[in-house]
């Protein structure tokens, strides 16, 4: 029996494009790069309008300890500073650069970091390197990396569940840099101080699993987990890996635990050492609107029209999606920039639109929801504003998977409640 956690979904995996190898997509005429592409405070930029850049040169440092550098993903000249748009609907600064024409794809920028004998030296590296988490939540890495004084990591778990539908992404990572990965997870534990590595993977990836275990040593343990959404999910994974759980407010930390994507274990094993920057990421462009589906290697800054342009979109496309169908978010503006944080891009040509009804009370949600909260309630709770009810209930812990919105009968858009609601208590919060 595969180990796995509580409740969950089982949704269609549309996960056509993991036979895919990785290919690097071609340079932009013009790349816009966000300053603000991560957790924390936006970077602050080190170069001007006009200015030459070589690809690799960091072009805005980190603003403070919660934030990343940023690097130049083509040779070109920077054009212009100013603000460009971001999914959420708002505008955020950042630095656009127009390509240099037969600009090298090989990063002409580099701080090598030769000597890298202390935790703290392998901090500042992985700081310089802009690498964030690259399985969306685009945490800085240094910063998650940093163990408080008088806390004790035991385990290092690397997540290659990777269970969102469509995404393959980090599957083929798993196969195409699978000493990266391991080397990478060596690096991680050794700076954390942690005495063991766990790779969980989801079954249905068992050619990555069989590829990995093959790999390994006697100090990388490689485990299948059960195929269940959102397995991916870091608490979700300790659980079915270590049954331990992550207290309500909680991080992994709590549990003695550091969790790592594996591209971005792979990442820090292919730049840190050589003091490169996070300039490109492999992510899947997948969907039935998408003439080229497949697991690309794509710069930081290229478009989404160009990323489509790139692999051919069809005239039958009725939305794109940023990231997966669970956690992604329908976009309306193609001229959105690829991020550090942007694991996928789908094209979809069917249509979803449903109308709501009302609730029915038939616990659905409740009997799915893989944190034990109860949707429904917090979804009425949002609708009338009660912020006080909501924090009581326990909003805070919900990481907006969409299981809940998946199996509700009536439609009812709770995820958008639920950002909704925490996007007004941090308005609230601010004012006060």
């Amino acid at each position: 029996m595969l180990a796995t956690f509580r409740h969950g979904i089982h949704p269609p995996s549309h996960k056509t494009a993991a036979g895919s190898a990785i290919k690097r997509m071609a340079f932009a005429e013009e790349l816009s790069v966000p300053l603000g592409q991560h957790i924390g405070s936006p970077a602050r930029p080190l170069v001007r309008e006009g200015e030459q850049v070589v690809r690799g040169q960091m072009i805005a440092e980190a603003d403070s300890f919660v934030s990343a550098c940023i690097h130049a993903p083509v040779t070109g000249t920077v054009s212009s500073i100013g603000w460009l748009p971001t999914p959420q609907g708002n505008r955020v600064r950042g630095i656009r650069i127009k390509s240099e024409r037969g600009a090298s794809q090989d990063q002409m920028a580099f701080e090598p970091h030769p000597i890298l004998d202390s935790g703290e030296d392998w901090m500042r590296a992985v700081s310089r390197s802009g690498i964030v988490g690259l399985g969306g939540a685009a945490f800085p890495t240094h910063v998650k990396l940093k163990v408080p004084k008088g806390r004790q990591i035991d385990t290092l778990v690397v997540n290659g569940a990777e269970c969102e539908p469509y995404l393959t992404a980090d599957h083929r990572v798993m196969l195409e840099w699978t000493q990266d990965i391991l080397n990478g997870a060596k690096r991680i534990a050794t700076v954390i101080g942690a005495k063991k590595i766990l790779v969980g993977i989801e079954a249905n990836k068992f050619d990555a699993f069989q590829h990995l275990k093959e790999s390994a040593d006697g100090d990388v343990a490689i485990e299948l987990v059960k195929v269940k959404y959102p397995q991916g999910a870091e608490k979700m994974l300790i659980h079915a890996l270590l049954d331990r759980k992550v207290p309500a407010g909680g991080l992994p930390m709590d549990v003695g635990v550091v969790v790592s994507n594996v591209q971005t274990a792979a990442m820090i094993e292919r730049l840190v050492v050589k003091g490169l920057g996070l300039v490109e990421r492999v992510l899947t462009i997948a969907g039935d609107a998408v003439e080229r589906p497949g697991n690309y290697l794509v710069p930081i800054g290229t478009t989404i029209r160009d990323a489509l342009d790139f692999v051919g979109l069809k005239s039958t496309c009725d939305r794109v999606v940023l990231g997966g169908p669970m956690m992604g978010q329908a976009i309306a503006d193609l001229s959105l920039p690829v991020t550090k944080g942007t694991g996928g891009i789908l094209a979809l040509s069917q249509s979803h639109h449903r109308s709501v009804q009302a609730c029915i009370r038939c616990g659905h949600c409740i009997e799915v929801c893989p944190m034990s909260l109860n949707p429904a309630l917090l979804g009425r709770l949002a609708r009338v504003g009660a912020h006080k009810e909501l924090a009581q209930n326990n909003l805070k812990d919900c990481f907006e998977c969409g299981c809940c919105a998946f199996v509700c009968p009536s439609h009812i858009p709770l995820v958008q409640l639920y950002r909704q609601a925490k996007l007004n208590a941090r308005k609230r919060a601010v004012v006060g």
